[in-house]
């Protein structure tokens, strides 16, 4: 039986609590291999997100290139990182941080990615968590981007769902929506997994005690003492994570629809994002096939791929099992 190669992937993120989850799943998936983590700012400023992939990446004992990217969005003003969600250092206010020797890749994040895909043609899988300036500066860097990556996979936005910074808006999309427009429309093989498809997966706390107490490792102890803190808020804020004592799996779930894509049902059509006024950083999906006088919607904008339903539970298990593998 011939095995397929792993999933050479750049991660490109803003840690972040389920930042860190799904860094930790990639790392303990052997279908994926961490080639590269491009950080910007988002849940936290892109200097502590960068200080933040290091550290992760150092106490799992994993040796990843980390490059420090965009520090503000393209055209918007830019928003405070929400400390009340990830912390005001992004891991839930760790209480102290193990001394570490890893540093930056002295390349900019955009700089990073075009060199990685010049390297690799049509092997790159890029998994984006967070807002998407990196990606579009990477495209401005070299138009062919699209023909050089193999795919893009990214967690943001919406279809069906409310928004999470608006009624219509989630909050990658929102803090950069110049950008996530460019990225939308690239023409590059593209998914997005959004709130449609997070918000049905709850992944309690019990299981990140699980997983601690399996391993029981500096990497897992800190990864639940950042998840308490994140569940604190969504138990805070939604009854029926409360009952669960839990939290989304937001961007765990972009590299479960890398691994496996069965679990997901997936709609295809064009996505604009709204730039400006009250729908600012609104995914707008064309899901029907008829003609709108309006601009914007025509032939020439490309297809994209949008994640609608999740098996949550199966999801789920699949999460708890990845990271109690022999990892660490």
């Amino acid at each position: 039986m011939q095995h397929q190669a792993p999933h050479k992937v750049i991660y490109d993120t803003d840690p972040g609590v389920d930042d860190a989850m799904a860094l930790y799943y990639a790392l303990a998936h052997p279908a994926i291999d961490v080639v590269g983590i491009t950080t910007t700012f988002g849940n936290v400023y892109v200097e502590q997100a960068a200080e933040n992939a290091l550290y992760l990446t150092a106490l799992s004992g994993h040796d990843v290139p980390v490059t420090q990217g965009v520090a503000k969005p393209w055209v918007k003003h830019a928003e405070a990182p929400p400390d009340s969600i990830h912390g005001a250092d992004g891991l839930g206010n760790l209480l102290s941080r193990q001394d570490h020797t890893k540093t930056l890749d002295p390349r900019a994040s955009a700089q990073f990615i075009v060199d990685m895909a010049r390297a690799h043609p049509g092997e790159i899988t890029l998994v984006a968590v967070g807002p998407l300036g990196n990606l579009a500066t990477a495209l401005k860097l070299e138009p062919a981007l699209p023909k050089l990556v193999r795919e893009v996979i990214l967690m943001g936005g919406t279809v069906l769902e409310p928004g999470n910074v608006s009624p219509v808006a989630e909050a990658n999309i929102w803090n950069d929506p110049h950008a996530a427009d460019l990225v939308f429309t690239a023409g590059w093989r593209l998914t997005m997994v959004g709130l449609d498809v997070t918000h049905q997966v709850i992944l309690p706390v019990k299981l990140f005690e699980r997983v601690a107490q399996h391993h029981k490792h500096p990497a897992t102890d800190t990864l639940l003492h950042a998840v308490k803190f994140y569940a604190n808020f969504y138990s805070g804020l939604y009854p029926h994570v409360a009952e669960i004592h839990g939290c989304f799996g937001h961007d765990v779930l972009a590299f479960v629809a890398l691994t496996h894509p069965e679990l997901f049902t997936l709609e295809t059509g064009r996505i604009r994002v709204a730039t400006e006024g009250l729908a600012q950083g609104q995914t707008i999906m064309r899901r029907r096939n008829i003609h709108y006088p309006h601009d914007g919607w025509g032939a020439d904008v490309p297809l994209c791929q949008a994640c609608i339903h999740v098996d949550a539970k199966a999801a789920r298990q699949l999460v708890e099992d990845t990271l109690m593998r022999p990892w660490l």
